[in-house]
């Protein structure tokens, strides 16, 4: 089933819009943190975003940007800002459709529909991770907190990915040398702790401190 993220602060809108692709046969959910769009955006996956240029806080400029720097999910705007500069600067920000209100809601769907069959016929939805605002991209494996990119080797992105996978558990020191070892690479101890302090410095230096938590003679864990 189809996921669709509603990113719409007039509260009647996003539910009528929700409900209406419910009876389509997608899910639907509705974004109710303004403040942090990109946790739910990490947290539900969505195949398609539906979302309004004024919000609270940030707009939604703002927020395709910040989604265009980790994901290619489908972004289709719903405004009554629907003059040519909005509608430009919208494009330009990686949107993927313009829909101006007040719009019918069946219309509205059927455009949804079609994205989606144009852009998943042939491709799949990619999972990205996220923490502590820290987004990790599985299809490309990227890892990017506040706009910025960080570079991974192949280790890194799988120690990281691993913990990422497992929030608030501790993936033992035997746990990460499995995914390791799916490399050709030879892996012992001192290589896995070689690799989680180079990540380590990495996270420090991007802004992100005490991410990796060790538990001494267990393992480790996000935090």
């Amino acid at each position: 089933m189809y996921r669709i993220l509603i990113v719409e602060d007039d509260r009647g809108i996003a539910e009528a819009i929700r409900e209406q692709a419910v009876q389509w046969g997608l899910d639907a959910r509705c974004v109710e943190d303004f403040r942090n769009v990109l946790s739910d955006f990490a947290s539900y996956e969505p195949h398609l975003i539906l979302l309004d240029i004024a919000l609270p806080f940030f707009n939604g400029y703002h927020w395709c940007s910040e989604i265009r720097r980790v994901s290619k999910v489908p972004v289709i705007f719903i405004s009554s800002a629907s003059d040519n500069m909005n509608i430009v600067m919208a494009m330009n920000m990686g949107a993927d459709d313009f829909i101006a209100k007040p719009f019918d809601q069946n219309v509205l769907i059927a455009k949804v529909q079609a994205m989606l069959r144009r852009t998943y016929d042939f491709a799949a939805a990619v999972p990205v991770l996220e923490h502590r605002g820290a987004l990790l991209n599985t299809g490309d494996n990227t890892l990017t907190y506040g706009g910025e990119k960080i570079d991974l080797t192949k280790n890194e992105y799988r120690i990281l990915a691993a913990l990422m996978e497992n929030k608030g558990k501790v993936v033992s020191r035997e746990r990460l040398m499995e995914r390791l070892w799916e490399s050709d690479s030879f892996v012992d101890e001192n290589t896995l702790t070689v690799n989680v302090n180079r990540l380590r410095k990495k996270l420090d230096g991007a802004g992100l401190s005490g991410f990796i938590t060790t538990k001494f003679g267990v393992g480790y864990l996000i935090g």
